[in-house]
């Protein structure tokens, strides 16, 4: 990964009593991306937000932010993070303009251009005025992520952004993210619970489970976990004679939607095989000269679902 490496998790540790609820986790999280992190209901998910917000004080092992130690330089460290954690803390009677002010007053040296930079950032310039009880859900996750960026840092923690949206607004939020980690180099950190919109949102995915880090892959090595071997879905005219060609090379076939007659509006049937990516021209050769019509063919790339479930054993609901 390219960047400055802007979170560093090492040896991670946090017991309750006898639970140990993480154990020895490591990762690190540079500018500009989005990283997800994952796991179900009792993983260490949250456990490990709140010791790297300052929350809990972990048992072992050390977390930098921008270079500082978090055990050591604690103000520092957190004056580069800004975060989310469940929803947004507004005033609801205040104008959004005027929680942003205010926020910007605490923190000091934050010009009124920056806020009205990031009002444009996120898309409120229009309803910036009115008053935040007026907003939507959508429209207050905005603001809070305005506010969390106001003070420019170089970590946004963000604890299931998504709770509470509708569809139309966890697109919005998702495209608000992937703005801010390409145009202001922020490194993203978010959880949650939607497999499918993280994995759109993410170029890295780190799950845990059991207090333990099962898995951290960029998106692009997630879709293709599992070595060489893909999966490709041909559409023939004569499924069984497809499957007596792929049985002759060794490979065995499967037929899509579980049925060797599912029939596409061009007459068609599915029929899927894994096999290295290398192997493509030779077996499409192979079909063609056994007689084979083949009208399509396309690589099924793996989701983050099915990695996932992989990884944990498919137990438990995401936290």
């Amino acid at each position: 990964m390219n960047g400055e490496k802007i979170l560093e998790v090492r040896g991670l540790t946090k017991k309750f009593g006898k639970r140990c609820a993480v154990n020895d986790v490591s990762f690190d999280v540079y500018e500009g991306e989005v990283f997800g992190f994952l796991g179900p209901n009792g993983a260490g998910k949250t456990t490990t937000i709140k010791m790297i917000l300052g929350f809990l004080f972990p048992d072992a092992g050390e977390i930098t932010i921008c270079g500082c130690d978090l055990r050591t330089r604690f103000e520092e460290a957190m004056a580069n993070v800004g975060g989310i954690v469940e929803n947004p803390d507004m005033f609801r009677d205040f104008s959004g303009l005027d929680n942003l002010k205010m926020y910007a007053a605490l923190h000091g040296g934050i010009t009124r251009e920056r806020i009205d930079e990031v009002v444009r950032t996120v898309g409120l310039e229009n309803r910036i005025r009115d008053k935040v009880r007026k907003y939507s859900l959508g429209m207050k996750q905005r603001l809070g992520v305005a506010q969390s960026i106001l003070h420019r840092p170089k970590l946004l923690i963000l604890d299931e952004p998504t709770n509470g949206l509708d569809p139309s607004g966890i697109r919005e939020l998702r495209l608000l993210l992937r703005k801010m980690a390409e145009q202001e180099k922020v490194a993203v950190f978010v959880s949650s619970h939607l497999l499918a919109e993280m994995d759109m949102m993410c170029d890295r995915v780190c799950i845990i489970d059991g207090g333990v880090i099962k898995g951290e892959m960029t998106v692009e090595e997630l879709r293709y976990a599992g070595g060489s071997e893909r999966e490709f879905v041909y559409t023939v005219t004569d499924a069984a004679l497809a499957e007596k060609v792929f049985a002759e090379l060794g490979l065995e076939a499967a037929f899509a939607n579980n049925s060797p007659v599912s029939t596409q509006a061009d007459g068609g049937a599915k029929i899927a095989v894994r096999m290295d990516r290398a192997r493509l021209a030779e077996v499409n050769a192979a079909l063609i000269s056994g007689g084979v019509n083949i009208l399509t063919v396309s690589e099924r790339a793996h989701s983050l679902e099915e990695v996932f479930m992989s990884l944990t054993g498919g137990g438990g609901s995401i936290e």
